[in-house]
């Protein structure tokens, strides 16, 4: 910050985020510490390349005042990020009640008498911040893992596939064990066995339905006890395989 007599500045360092072919503004701030209206006006050494608003002006007593630098869109970058330009801000006491409209370039002539403060200020161009990196794929709660290996925890996809492999190897041999196959081997056949005594039944219902015309009652109700009978075999065995 500046401690002239008149005016407190900040910053006296006008950093701009430099980005190429974009349009880029800081802020300036100027204290008036006194109790005279204190008039001043803002010159650079480049000034086709920025813009000052307001380039003058009038701070009232015990007053603030904001100005905005706008640098214009650059098309290529200076070497090492350096900027040379520079700008110079000059203060002077004015009359009260002036404005902005009755500053005159004569009020910081020097050689006319009148007590001019001069500050200096440089201009220093800053990498601008970097966006956060994106969240890897997969690292959501519930998503597959694809991230890199890494000693804190992370899997990759080599090794999830490994393992992944090895489970359905494990799993695999398990259920094709000993125990299993035998279990499978039993309920195999007590199925084909259900199969063929439903076959069976099913002849003999046959012939005694042929000779349903001797004696239709009797064989309806022997028909009705052969039908329940083999739908709880059937279901018995279904459900047990």
């Amino acid at each position: 910050m500046s401690t002239g007599e008149l005016l407190s500045i900040e910053p006296l360092e006008l950093k701009f985020p430099f980005e190429l072919k974009k349009q880029i503004s800081c802020s300036l701030q100027l204290s008036n510490k006194t109790d005279s209206y204190v008039a001043f006006k803002v010159k650079t050494t480049n000034p086709k390349k920025y813009c000052v608003r307001p380039n003058a002006g009038v701070v009232l007593p015990r007053s603030t005042c904001d100005i905005i630098v706008t640098m214009q869109a650059q098309k290529e970058a200076p070497a090492d990020m350096q900027c040379k330009d520079k700008f110079l801000l000059q203060s002077v006491k004015a009359p009260d009640g002036s404005a902005a409209k009755d500053i005159t370039a004569e009020m910081f002539n020097k050689e006319a008498g009148h007590q001019v403060e001069e500050t200096k200020l440089k201009v220093v161009y800053v990498a601008p911040p970097q966006p956060p990196s994106p969240v890897p794929e997969g690292s959501e709660e519930g998503s597959s893992p694809r991230g890199s290996v890494s000693d804190n925890g992370h899997v990759n996809g080599a090794e999830f596939a490994a393992a992944s492999k090895a489970f359905v190897q494990r799993f695999d041999s398990e259920e094709k064990s000993p125990e299993a196959k035998s279990l499978i081997s039993k309920l195999t056949e007590e199925k084909n066995n259900a199969i063929q005594q439903n076959n069976k039944l099913r002849q003999e219902l046959e012939m005694m339905r042929r000779e349903g015309s001797k004696s239709r009652g009797g064989v309806s109700f022997m028909f009705v006890v052969i039908v329940a009978l083999l739908g709880m075999l059937l279901g018995y065995l279904l459900k047990k395989t």
